[in-house]
């Protein structure tokens, strides 16, 4: 344990005793989000990001012990585990350098150089490598036993090939080098499978492909191999550029074992050996490895991002309890309406045609000034799909025909709406609606509160990632699981409304808990306070003492269970009453007193100073929600679809998704725009998240339309040319030894277009 608290805290730059307590209080089963808020002094105050990369560490360091453990055991049963190997493997710090050190003494099926060695010419190997001067066909002929099925001196000297092949091969000193130096050096190589052009024209712009292997971007790599996998790409990887990439890798395999050229008589079969063993086994293997490595590194990144943005979409602000319509857009079908309550309980729903082929506009609002009336409707909320700007542009008429109504309207992004509307847990919550109404409920609800309706589907169904079904979906959702999980117990949770989905992603709650804690509410009522949470069925002191500081009582017995102030910690808040002087309603809110404490006379054995400051924190603001301040992106009136779109408009819109080479906008068109990431800011821009998130409001200049191909380039630079879309951007920044680079000029029109196909690869992503 001490070993690998040492790795870890090197790696994240604190103390050992912070790591070890750490992962004492993640064995005892406490979840990152309780270690976080409520054990600072245990763990000098690590947060949820370094607690969630100590975890991860944790886990593969835990796993690398255990293979570890195998390894040796295996070796040592071959009897074969010198004091020399043993140690090396001790050193092992990864996977893949534990492996290659294996795979000498790995069990596997007979080799051809196994077999050889069984004929009794391993010496004829190990004499020609140590001393080329002798003659191999001679040499060789005194192996010959056709018994041992060796007819000849050439099938000999093949056999002792053999083993050598496999004893150069599998030299991790050697395989180490060679790997690092590939990555280092090697550059893919695509090209289209002959025959595939028409069905893989998705792929066309790594049809004649080549990149440094070290530089693929993720996204390019994720589709690189996307194309690989739907066959309609071959990828091979060259050793380097230069004109004998692959000498540059036989000689080191020669130099590593002390083979040179000198015109003896073994030389020219040595170094044909050397070039067997690139060719057929090293090159081979790593290839492997590097194509691994790459879509590991760029799955890692893919997953990075997907993460983020679903971070910001579910920490948006939340235009909070008022009664809201839903429109779920549709042409044909209809748009379908729900109305909810400040709750979020169904009040109503319906069904208004305003579109073709039926044309009832009138009709339509009419019965949406109804339902708005009766309900005391205060927000319209329209999802982002099909007929949206034109259901927007009937819910500004409502709004212009019945002012007294005092109405507003908001574009929602609908992602997930129709995955939660066949979901088991729709059918349960909304058993008598249709699934085309559950919709409508969930666009109104998301725009009450977004995390409250988003965590009822799975993260990854959101879409805000890229290429989130090309990697590994048990890393995504580990990944999305933790998002989701700290963003809820960030905001709090209200004890007599929260849903099961939302109550599940409570620290230390099960979804079992969160069914029993519902359970519970309708049978007895809501919750008076926190503490007749221990009535609720399988909730022990363990899962009270995880959960209790993240579930809110707003009008309950005790003041208190309104705020992120943790049961144990009341009587910290005892002893700040007896000093301030007052009683808790008192003193809630009264910044005054509150900031004329010092907080260092209230700290005891059990609570420090940072947990005292937060108390101290909660008690000024109890409750209060980290999300922003709820605001709508206003679309530009008269603009509803592509061709309505000109180069130099300057319009408002929704950031609705960040990726490594820009961000996308909604303008209100039905399409996306593309901020390409040299379009970003007014200066270099090394990822675009330090500039952007999902659900940001921005302001964009239109640069280019491309009609044909449904594209929008788009800047957030707004003194940008129109038509003149910006290429891709050089770091100005000087390094050591070089002068800095001068901006690229603005590419020509069209250019962004094809930076966007290029970045963003094949449709899909």
């Amino acid at each position: 344990m001490s070993k690998i608290s040492k790795i870890i805290c090197e790696e994240l730059k604190v103390r050992v005793e912070q790591v070890e307590a750490a992962v004492r209080l993640l064995d005892e089963g406490a979840t990152v989000p309780f270690i976080a808020r409520y054990r600072k002094e245990v763990t000098g105050g690590l947060d949820d990001a370094q607690l969630r990369t100590l975890e991860e560490r944790l886990g593969y360091l835990r796993e690398l012990e255990e293979r570890r453990a195998v390894v040796l055991k295996s070796i040592d049963e071959q009897g074969k585990l010198s004091p020399e190997l043993q140690a090396e493997i001790q050193a092992a710090d990864t996977k893949q350098r534990l492996e290659d050190l294996y795979l000498p003494y790995k069990p596997k099926r007979r080799t051809k150089a196994q077999i050889a060695r069984e004929a009794g010419l391993e010496p004829l190997a190990l004499g020609l490598l140590e001393d080329p001067g002798q003659d191999p066909e001679a040499f060789a002929a005194r192996f010959v036993d056709a018994g041992k099925g060796v007819p000849d001196a050439a099938a000999a000297l093949e056999g002792a090939r053999q083993i050598l092949m496999e004893r150069f091969a599998e030299d991790p000193e050697l395989a180490g080098r060679l790997r690092n130096h590939l990555w280092e050096n090697g550059v893919l190589i695509a090209r289209v499978i002959e025959g595939k052009e028409q069905e893989g024209a998705k792929f066309s712009d790594y049809f004649d492909y080549r990149e440094a292997v070290r530089k693929i971007p993720s996204h390019r790599a994720l589709a690189l191999f996307r194309g690989r996998n739907q066959g309609v790409l071959a990828l091979d990887l060259l050793p380097g550029e230069g004109e004998d990439p692959d000498g540059i890798c036989q000689q080191a395999i020669a130099e590593h074992f002390g083979i040179r050229d000198r015109g003896r008589p073994a030389d020219p079969w040595l170094r044909e050996t050397v070039r067997k063993t690139w060719r057929i086994k090293l090159l081979t293997r790593l290839d492997l490895d590097l194509k691994s490595r790459l879509t590991e590194a760029a799955e890692e990144e893919a997953i990075r991002v997907f993460a983020r943005n679903l971070k910001a979409l579910l920490l948006a602000a939340p235009a909070g309890r008022l009664p809201t319509l839903g429109l779920d857009p549709g042409i044909r079908t209809g748009v379908k309406v729900a109305v909810v309550d400040g709750t979020g309980r169904v009040a109503a729903t319906d069904t208004v045609y305003p579109h073709a082929p039926r044309n009832q506009w009138d009709a339509s609002i009419a019965r949406l000034a109804v339902l708005a009336e009766a309900h005391g409707v205060k927000l319209v909320s329209i999802g982002n799909g099909t007929a949206s700007r034109e259901t927007d542009k009937l819910v500004r008429d409502l709004i212009k025909r019945h002012p007294g109504l005092g109405l507003r309207s908001l574009v929602v992004n609908e992602a997930g709406a129709s995955v939660y509307s066949a979901s088991e847990y729709a059918s349960a919550e909304l058993p008598e609606l249709d699934v085309s109404l559950r919709g409508a409920v969930s666009i109104a609800r998301r725009l009450q509160d977004p995390l409250a309706e988003l965590v009822k589907i799975e993260p990854k169904s959101i879409g805000v990632g890229q290429y989130q079904h090309d990697v590994n979906q048990t890393q995504l959702a580990r990944a999305l699981d933790n998002v989701v999980e700290d963003c809820v117990n960030a905001v709090g949770v209200d004890l007599n409304t929260a849903s099961v989905p939302l109550l599940a992603r409570v620290a230390g709650l099960s979804r079992t808990h969160a069914e029993n804690i519902v359970r519970y509410r309708e049978e007895h009522g809501a919750f008076s306070n926190r503490q007749r949470l221990l009535e609720v069925p399988r909730i022990g002191e363990k899962t009270f003492q995880q959960a209790a500081g993240f579930l809110r009582v707003p009008d309950g017995d005790e003041p208190l269970d309104a705020s992120a102030v943790h049961p144990e910690a009341y009587p910290v808040v005892r002893r700040i009453l007896v000093k301030a002087g007052k009683g808790i309603r008192e003193l809630i809110g009264d910044s005054a007193t509150l900031r004329r404490l010092n907080p260092q006379e209230l700290t005891d054995d059990q609570f420090g100073l940072p947990t005292v400051k937060d108390i101290l924190a909660e008690l000024e603001k109890p409750g209060r929600d980290p999300r922003p301040e709820f605001r709508a992106a206003e679309f530009l009136e008269g603009v509803e679809t592509l061709a309505d779109l000109k180069p130099g408009m300057v319009l408002e819109g929704t950031v609705t998704n960040v990726t490594n080479f820009g961000a996308f906008v909604d303008v209100g068109v039905h399409q996306d725009g593309l901020v390409h990431i040299s379009a970003l800011a007014d200066r270099f821009v090394k990822d675009p998240h330090e500039v952007v998130k999902s659900g940001d409001l921005v302001k964009v200049k239109v640069l280019e339309v491309d009609l044909p191909r449904k594209r929008i380039a788009l800047s957030m630079r707004l003194g940008d040319r129109p038509g003149a879309a910006p290429g891709p951007q050089r770091d100005p920044r000087p390094s050591p030894g070089r002068k800095p680079e001068p901006q690229p000029k603005p590419a020509a029109p069209g250019a962004l277009a094809a930076a966007f196909q290029r970045a963003k690869g094949p449709k899909g992503g």
